[in-house]
Formats: structure tokens, sequence, C-alpha cells
């Protein structure tokens, strides 16, 4: 049963948050999933120089589209500690 910081999420979302989490990092992490995510809980903009910006709470976080599909394992933790921050998981509270 999802908690109140993923209740709102599809569970498309639910499961590529839940592979933000896993340890270890899973390399399975496909660039539109995880930009969906990130749009549906925070404020993302792609800047003219092509970086996202991802804003989310008081904290801010750029990124950019990788050459493959799958995101790296650096974009990764600093995704999971973006979401972690905010409150935002799928581990039971």
């Amino acid at each position: 049963m999802p908690d109140e910081s993923t209740a709102h999420l599809s569970e498309h979302h639910r499961k590529t948050l839940s592979h933000l989490e896993q340890h270890p990092t899973s390399h399975n992490l496909e660039w539109p999933d995880v930009l969906a995510l990130l749009a549906e809980v925070a404020d993302v903009t792609e800047e003219h120089n092509g970086t996202f910006r991802v804003r989310l709470g008081r904290s801010e976080l750029f990124l950019k589209k990788p050459h493959h599909k799958d995101i790296d394992e650096q974009t990764t933790l600093d995704v999971r500690r973006l979401l972690r921050d905010a409150g935002i998981s799928t581990a039971d509270k």
C-alpha cells in the first residue's frame, strides 16, 4: 500500500521510484521514466542548453539527458538523494 508521499503516483511511477531506491543501484533505469517521475513530483524545466532543472522543495538538481536510454549511476544517486530529502519514498514509514 502506498504511503502519503507516493499515494498520488501511478503504479508506473511507483515502480520507477522503487528501482531508484534499490541497493545495489539498478542499471536499468530509463531516462524517460525517471524524467516523467520527476515531472510528477517536482518542477522540471528544460534550460536553453539542454540541461534539465529539477526543483523539489528547497532542493535543486541539474541533469543532462544521457546519451543512451538508461541513466548512469551518479544520476541515480543524485535523484535518489533529491527524492529522499523531500520525503518521497516507497519505504514504509
